[in-house]
């Protein structure tokens, strides 16, 4: 298997939902539409942000396909097949590989809980098995799934025991273990960033690829931090990070990345519907705040948003 590694940004993308809870297909072709126009270079589904351990094993093999389909070869498609039932996962990632994708991913199970790198690899083993001719990522991120254990010394053993292992989603704030695990890796594997308030920190260490949420209504502002960045103009790249800190803050007052981020979607123009229970519907009077606070940062002209059409 051939690893290329991916550059640039990669969007979370919400997984659309009706208002009755169902999700909602027919909206993804306008959604890939919109990421493609927006400069992204691929979309990592049904994770986090696309709510994926919410959704069932059907419905993950639907919006994974979907996605695979309305991509037109401009976007790579990372499809997450990460949860608890291993053989589940397995199946998933086997389904993903023969209908396209370009990667698969998985994060730790998060119920159970492996407590050493073997165990986590001997979990991820034959899903990553199940679709040998892609490559894999593990998604690394402790604070969802209380698995903290060390990237670096994953790496250290991954190769053992998964041929196709690529690299890691680190979704982490830990930096010393990021740089042990980039110094570590020597270039074998590739660490896609995937906290978006604090990119800039990932480009400092030598990242060339990230995977976010807010990349999914914001990436002109990331595309300059990255292009400011790779100037030498670190004082716009640090304002460009700063008004991504100031877009997070307002998200987490609303309920986090998933629930926010969801609103914010309606509000720029494309409408994936509320999140799937436990996680609350916005409320009227929630989602004129939003846009108010949007609004006083002024967020709707960074984006280039007519706030007025939403």
């Amino acid at each position: 298997m051939e690893k290329n590694f991916l550059k640039g940004l990669i969007a979370a993308p919400f997984t659309p939902m009706a208002t009755d809870g169902n999700i909602n297909i027919q909206i993804i072709e306008d959604y890939a539409d919109l990421l493609i126009h927006s400069g992204v270079q691929g979309a990592f589904v049904c994770g986090t942000t696309g709510e994926g351990a919410s959704l069932s094993l059907d419905e993950k093999k639907a919006v994974i396909k979907e996605w695979i389909r309305c991509s037109k070869d401009h976007i790579k498609i990372i499809a997450h097949v990460g949860g608890t039932c291993q053989s589940e996962c397995a199946e998933l990632a086997e389904y993903a590989s023969q209908n396209g994708a370009d990667a698969i991913a998985a994060m730790a199970p998060f119920f159970f809980k492996p407590q050493q790198a073997e165990e986590l690899l001997q979990f991820l083993t034959p899903i990553a098995g199940a679709a040998p001719e892609v490559p894999f990522y593990y998604y690394h991120i402790p604070s969802l799934t209380g698995v903290f254990i060390p990237v670096h010394n994953i790496l250290k053993q991954a190769l053992d025991s998964i041929p196709n292992f690529t690299g890691v989603k680190y979704t982490h704030s830990d930096m010393m273990d990021l740089q042990q695990s980039i110094a570590m890796s020597d270039g074998r594997f590739e660490l896609l960033f995937g906290t978006d308030e604090m990119l800039i920190s990932g480009l400092g260490l030598g990242l060339q690829s990230a995977v976010g949420s807010t990349y999914n209504y914001m990436a002109p502002v990331y595309t300059t931090l990255i292009e400011a960045f790779s100037n030498g103009d670190f004082k716009k790249a640090r304002e460009q990070q700063q008004f991504s800190v100031q877009v997070v803050e307002i998200i987490l007052k609303y309920g986090g990345g998933v629930r926010g981020g969801k609103a914010i979607m309606e509000l720029t123009g494309l409408d994936c519907g509320p999140c799937r229970s436990p996680l609350q519907k916005f409320s009227i009077e929630e989602k004129k705040a939003l846009k108010k606070d949007l609004s006083d940062i002024g967020f709707f002209d960074r984006v280039q948003v007519d706030v007025a059409q939403s």
